[in-house]
């Protein structure tokens, strides 16, 4: 109870309590980032082979978000709890491999640090109180389900979906809308985009955007209320539109190449949700309406 109380009445010590925090976490997202497509990858081969009725293949070793250890890549090294120390195991490392020497991905550290300046931003921005721990958990499923959207342009269901009903039952309470705008903000986040991927479809004959992304955007609506959709569908296309050429530029693709959408929609709905009243309302008198 002291810590608590000492948490509650000294910010400072509050913010760099959860960046320290968010660090922990960015480090299991790692993991969660890498193991969860490999995990739904291994289930759909399971089905299609019940499906196909083909022999059952042998058990293979566990597999899930904690077994095994993590080893590395390059030469099976079960990599010791000392070295797994958020940022400071990678510095001491040298960025390498203590066995091999083989190098150790940047993305690791990276994104580690974004989890802790995310973390603590989001504690400075709403204080000590429930607001910090159910952002802190929506944020960081956001930074897992996009990273994860980047690898394999896929939207976990096992993330998405508890956290739409999270902010459901959040809003019960009216933490961040009323459970009425929540439930209206969940129904239209789905049927905007679904209904922008069937007119698409219809008129090109090719799926614009995947089933994933209307989920996603329904989470928002279910944490923020219909009002956030606005602005997150405005700022995700926006942002959407510029990195999705300087990325196509800058590897040398074609522009038919498809484009994760979930990082985009992640990012938008994330700052509506902190900052939408304070854009819409600078919008607003910028143009003249206040």
């Amino acid at each position: 109870m002291q810590l608590i109380e000492f948490l509650a009445s000294h910010a400072l010590a509050f913010v760099l309590c959860v960046f320290v925090l968010g660090l922990l976490i960015g480090s299991f997202l790692n993991v969660v980032i890498y193991r969860l497509p490999q995990m739904m990858f291994r289930d759909w081969q399971e089905q299609a082979r019940e499906a196909l009725s083909l022999p059952e293949e042998p058990k293979g070793p566990v597999f899930n978000l904690i077994l095994p250890n993590s080893r590395c890549p390059h030469c099976n090294h079960e990599i010791k709890v000392w070295e797994n120390v958020p940022i400071l195991s990678y510095l001491a490392l040298r960025g390498k491999c203590s066995a091999c020497k083989a190098p150790i991905s940047k993305r690791y550290p990276l994104v580690e640090l974004a989890c802790g300046l995310l973390s603590a931003y989001v504690a400075w921005h709403f204080g000590f109180g429930w607001a910090t721990g159910a952002l802190l958990v929506l944020t960081w499923g956001l930074l897992a389900m996009s990273l994860i959207d980047v690898d394999h342009q896929l939207l976990p269901d096992a993330l998405v979906l508890p956290l739409l009903w999270l902010g459901l039952i959040l809003n019960s309470q009216g933490l961040f809308a009323s459970l009425e705008d929540a439930l209206w903000g969940a129904v239209a986040g789905y049927l905007s985009l679904w209904s922008v991927y069937w007119l698409f479809k219809l008129i090109t004959g090719k799926e614009g955007m995947g089933y994933g992304d209307f989920k996603l955007l329904a989470m928002i609506g279910a944490w923020g209320g219909w009002q956030v959709l606005p602005l997150t569908i405005l700022l995700s296309s926006l942002v959407g539109a510029v990195l999705g050429v300087i990325m196509l530029r800058l590897r040398d693709q074609d522009t038919a190449t498809p484009i994760p959408f979930g990082p985009y929609l992640a990012i938008a709905g994330w700052i509506a949700l902190l900052w939408g009243d304070q854009i819409t309302g600078t919008y607003l008198q910028f143009a003249g309406f206040k």
